[in-house]
């Protein structure tokens, strides 16, 4: 019987993605989840859903005792960095605690593998805007320094314990299954394509440009967007890198080409045909004027290969599970 994998986080928009392709390579797949931001039938294939808070220890522990996994894949975490200035408590208890609790769980019962849903948040501002692994981790807000105390707890207790990690740091995660079985729910959701879609669609009447006087070509934020499937198959093969001996590691995932504001903003045009409203305006505090991968070490490790590495490709699949979700 093959060994049964625990994710944590696995109604969400990423983790369900993950989901389902642990499921279509045939693993055997336990998810946890409070459902609080997750959606139960984002689970497309019959997997076993327990309903629960990272929060609850007794709980977790009993979960623990009765599956013995091997593996952790651990995505449940708050995300949404405005919000962690003004609320950080929520930050360092949802992302930070509960992660330690989740910890303490793998020692007690000597989990052997754990992939580390992480972000490229923990570089804060990297002064070339390219921000490869081995750059300074100088967040600048609560959700991104929640996400490197976890990755230090990780680091130590691989270190103390044997257990071996990945920690993948993700840029700008955008798109959905091609098949649109699955993709960004979130009401609120603040993510520029999902937003620039919901407008194209009349749900919104306008996008804002934060900044529109950035040292970039256009002048407007340039970023590394990757689509969810290609983030979703990184995870599987960190997971694979794991179980032939590889050492613990961080890695980031992306492409390692920038789009700006304007650029993505275009292209949902192009693929919805509707002009967008659009409205420029003051830069966010903390916005770095551009942020891209260097994500080398993650092909050489694992053998990942992008198969969506395509702006157009990206927003199209977007834009075929919003007209899905706004049922058009």
């Amino acid at each position: 019987m093959s060994e049964t994998i625990l994710v944590c986080g696995g109604c969400g928009y990423i983790g369900s993605h993950v989901v389902r392709q642990l499921s279509e390579s045939s693993r055997n797949v336990v998810v946890y989840d409070n459902l609080s931001t997750g959606f139960r039938d984002a689970l497309t294939l019959g997997e076993k859903l327990v309903e629960g808070d990272l929060a609850d220890r007794e709980w977790l522990d009993g979960l623990f005792q009765q599956h013995r996994f091997a593996t952790v894949l651990h995505f449940a975490a708050a995300i949404i960095a405005p919000e962690s200035v003004s609320m950080p408590l929520k930050y360092y208890g949802n992302n930070t605690r509960n992660t330690l609790g989740l910890l303490e769980m793998c020692v007690k019962y000597g989990v052997k593998r754990f992939i580390f849903s992480s972000t490229a948040a923990v570089y804060g501002i990297p002064e070339s805007g390219l921000a490869s692994e081995e750059c300074a981790t100088v967040p600048i807000n609560p959700y991104g320094t929640s996400k490197l105390m976890s990755e230090m707890m990780l680091r130590d207790v691989s270190a103390a314990h044997g257990m071996k990690y990945v920690a993948l740091r993700y840029f700008n995660v955008a798109g959905a299954d091609p098949q649109a079985r699955m993709g960004q729910r979130t009401p609120e959701a603040t993510h520029l394509i999902k937003v620039a879609c919901q407008a194209a669609l009349g749900m919104r009447e306008s996008v804002s440009v934060y900044g529109a006087d950035y040292p970039t070509p256009d002048g407007t934020g340039v970023r590394d967007y990757i689509h969810i499937e290609d983030l979703a198959s990184a995870h599987l093969r960190a997971l694979e890198y794991l179980e032939k001996g590889g050492e613990s590691t961080t890695m980031n995932v992306g492409y390692g080409t920038g789009s700006s504001v304007r650029e993505v903003l275009e292209v949902v045009e192009k693929v919805s045909g509707v002009s967008l409203e659009i409205i420029e305006a003051e830069r966010r505090p903390g916005d770095p004027a551009s942020l891209v991968a260097r994500a080398d070490k993650i092909r050489s490790l694992t053998g990942w290969q992008p198969r969506f590495n395509n702006l157009e490709t990206i927003v199209a699949d977007a834009w075929r599970w919003e007209n899905k979700l706004a049922g058009r």
